[in-house]
């Protein structure tokens, strides 16, 4: 089976992308989010990717797959 990168419906705080992310590589969501925010604050480059990844990345049951 292909492992799909999703954002998460149960583990989200704001739009489930850390949780999505944390799902897919099978670690704790909250090393994720501690990355992201580490991220943000050094230089704010977090804050662009999460806004990126917010937008790419498509959210669990929304998307067809054949």
């Amino acid at each position: 089976m292909i492992k799909r990168l999703y954002r998460s419906k149960k583990e989200r705080i704001i739009a489930g992308v850390c949780g999505g992310i944390a799902e897919y590589l099978e670690v704790d969501p909250v090393l994720v989010r501690l990355m992201w925010a580490i991220g943000a604050i050094m230089g704010g480059a977090g804050i662009l990717a999460y806004l990126l990844a917010w937008i790419i990345i498509p959210e669990k049951g929304k998307v067809k797959t054949d």
